[in-house]
């Protein structure tokens, strides 16, 4: 059929049936908006000395401190990450396949669990520090100690550890799908090999390596668990302390409106840089061949790429490990921890069905529309991943709050009963909250496999009669099923692994396997929390297992 009788058929059937996913669509975007929303009229609507106050107490050093920490973790992350996607790519040594995948492992493990492990670790009288001591022959802490991990200097360096894969992610992909004849072209100018790297594949990758130091970076301001056990008072652990410490929301909501600055501010740059992505290359052009190293220079290739594997994952896993099983052999699978696993598997699950639906949602109307209704709605719908999650989480307070009072003094006056925090107390506002801070996964799952179907059967089913609902169910979602399936995975383990938002909403009493070990490290007994620690890392496993088959095109 041609283009031309394609466009008279989708004319001539009417698509008033379908606008029902339109308004779905924008329901979604509101509801996922109305966090950020009520956030800064909270933020307004303090009072003009508090801004001074906060300026002159918190915000100051706490902006010190997130500059310090986002500088440091950008140039760090991104410098591991960018020689370690080239040096896959360009050279080939023994062991090198495997290396591939497991450079992504770090991203299994949650910063502040890295944190937590290290603090043990390293401690002055823990066994690295000790055998180190004895080595070189002194007799106690006193006389030697290596510099404290609890510093911001030891911050930024274990979160690059984590942070680097997503450097490594994007810039090898944009370093396999340069093309050899670019290389070529340049050494047939005289340009040595050495010098591919820096004049001809780097300048190329450079999209790509913001957008990766971007999303390294927007990791490291959600984070709280790790910068406040090592010492370092960033804006989000400021956040954290002014709202629970000093139960003083409007002046967490106005500093959490300055890191949605900084948030902001970030976005537009990885978004910048995306724009500017995309060279031209021809249609027989060939991924480049990787130089080939054997015996010693290949060996020590392969030691050289494995140290961030073995400081970012391997370390601090083997270490979980060991004190779950001492913990074990101590006292068994505590029954609190089934409680925990419970409580994590019940929130993170129901979060992924609903994050799943409208991302499915977003996605479908953003498919059935050609107008620009729909990418708004679509754009405003992911606008919460950018978010750290104590952003979301006074959001999510702000909006709920007011439903909670209102249906309790309803139900006062109506049937004199009193039904306390329904929405904060039930779970169904941290639900909300993870919805809402991973929505943009799910959608962008759904928004490519959608991409993938063609449209010429959206007109097939609507022909036949078949409504937008019955076409989604029967065509749609059985051809974008592993990619759907493949989004939710990494929900429910962003779920597991979500410990800022987990913290500030969670009903009392109630406990997951984050916040289990976040209690335990504040009372300085990261062991009691081990076998804790070692679930999240193992369930933190799953997405880099779907993200190694998709970097081999599996």
């Amino acid at each position: 059929m041609s283009a031309l009788a394609e466009t008279s058929l989708s004319e001539a059937i009417p698509r008033r049936a379908w606008t029902g996913w339109h308004v779905a669509a924008g329901l979604t975007a509101f509801l996922a908006l109305l966090p950020v929303l009520t956030l800064t009229a909270e933020a307004t609507r303090g009072s003009a000395g508090l801004w001074s106050h906060l300026a002159g107490t918190v915000l100051l050093s706490a902006l010190a401190d997130t500059m310090t920490l986002l500088i440091g973790v950008g140039l760090i992350a991104g410098c591991l990450g960018v020689s370690l996607a080239w040096l896959v790519t360009a050279y080939d040594f023994p062991g090198r396949r495997l290396l591939e995948w497991s450079l992504l492992l770090p991203l299994a493990v949650p910063t502040y669990i890295v944190a937590y492990a290290y603090l043990d670790i390293l401690h002055p009288i823990g066994a690295v520090q000790g055998a180190i001591r004895w080595s070189l022959g002194y007799a106690g802490p006193r006389d030697f100690r290596l510099p404290d991990v609890r510093s911001l200097t030891g911050c930024v360096l274990l979160l690059s550890l984590v942070l680097y894969p997503y450097v490594y992610l994007t810039t090898r992909a944009m370093f396999l799908t340069q093309s050899a004849n670019l290389c070529d072209a340049a050494r047939t100018l005289g340009m040595p090999r050495r010098q591919l790297f820096r004049r001809v594949a780097l300048p190329l990758a450079r999209p790509a390596i913001a957008v990766g130091v971007s999303l390294a970076l927007m990791e490291a301001l959600n984070d709280v668990g790790a910068s406040e056990f090592l010492g370092v008072r960033t804006l989000t652990v400021s956040i954290y302390t002014t709202w629970i410490t000093r139960s003083d929301l409007a002046g967490a909501a106005q500093i959490a409106l300055l890191l949605l600055v900084i948030v902001v501010a970030l976005v537009s740059f990885e978004r910048w840089a995306r724009h500017r992505q995309g060279y031209a290359a021809g249609a027989r052009s060939r991924p480049m061949a990787p130089v080939e190293y054997r015996g010693f220079r290949g060996a020590g290739l392969l030691v050289l790429g494995s140290l961030p594997v073995c400081l970012g994952f391997a370390v601090p896993a083997g270490y979980l490990a060991v004190e779950a099983f001492k913990r074990w052999q101590f006292a068994g699978l505590s029954p609190r921890l089934v409680d925990e696993a419970l409580n994590t598997i019940l929130y993170a699950g129901g979060a992924t069905v609903l994050t799943l639906v409208a991302g499915v949602t977003a996605a479908f109307a953003l498919r059935l529309s050609s107008g620009r209704l729909s990418p708004l709605f679509y754009r405003l719908s992911t606008i919460g991943y950018a978010m750290p999650g104590t952003v979301v989480a006074i959001g999510v307070l702000l909006v709920v709050a007011p439903f909670d009072r209102f249906i309790d003094g309803t139900a006062k006056q109506w049937f004199g009963v009193s039904t306390g925090l329904l929405f904060i107390g039930s779970g169904a506002a941290l639900v909300y909250a993870y919805a809402v801070r991973f929505l943009a996964i799910t959608a962008g799952s759904a928004d490519a496999g959608l991409a993938r179907v063609p449209r010429s059967l959206d007109d097939a089913a609507r022909t036949l009669g078949c409504t937008a609902g019955g076409a989604l169910r029967a065509v749609h979602l059985p051809l974008t099923r592993t990619s759907l399936s493949a989004g939710a995975l990494l929900v429910f383990v962003d779920c597991v692994k979500e410990l800022p938002a987990t913290l500030l909403l969670r009903p009392l009493n109630f406990e997951t396997f984050a916040t289990h070990l976040y209690g335990e490290a504040a009372r300085g007994t990261y062991e009691e929390a081990s076998i804790a620690a070692l679930a999240i890392v193992a369930v933190g496993i799953l997405p880099v297992v779907v993200l190694s088959r998709i970097g081999r095109g599996a």
